[in-house]
């Protein structure tokens, strides 16, 4: 099932959202000081290619001091508007019964979009 879930997310739009993801990971990499937050948005770009099956949980030993301070950064500079969007995406998906799954996908990535640092995907059981 979860399987199907992903192949219908990629169609429905997970690609798209994960090439976004990537291209705004090779921006931030331009410059040195970018590079950490380049790598969060590869690690959401991942997650938003296969939100069905895993999940992205927090490290042992996290919030470190610096996770936290780069989740703040991350929040003053912008990048809560990505989980704008997916929540908005994931309201208007949950209109339908079919789209339901989709929906809760994206309320996953948008609580991910939020605070990305000091966490890490998984496979959930």
């Amino acid at each position: 099932m979860k399987t199907l879930g992903n192949i219908v997310w990629l169609i429905f739009g997970g690609i798209a959202t994960a090439l976004l993801y990537f291209v705004a990971g090779l921006l931030a990499c331009v410059t040195v000081i970018g590079i950490p937050f380049g790598l969060q948005f590869f690690k959401l770009g991942t997650y938003a290619l296969m939100p069905f099956g895993y999940e992205l949980v927090g490290r042992d030993g996290e919030p470190t001091p610096l996770s936290t301070l780069f989740n703040v950064l991350w929040i003053i500079f912008g990048w809560w508007e990505i989980a704008l969007l997916h929540i908005l995406f994931g309201v208007v998906l949950c209109i339908t019964i079919i789209g339901i799954p989709l929906g809760m996908a994206h309320f996953k990535i948008a609580f991910a979009a939020v605070f990305p640092f000091g966490r890490e995907i998984r496979k959930t059981e």
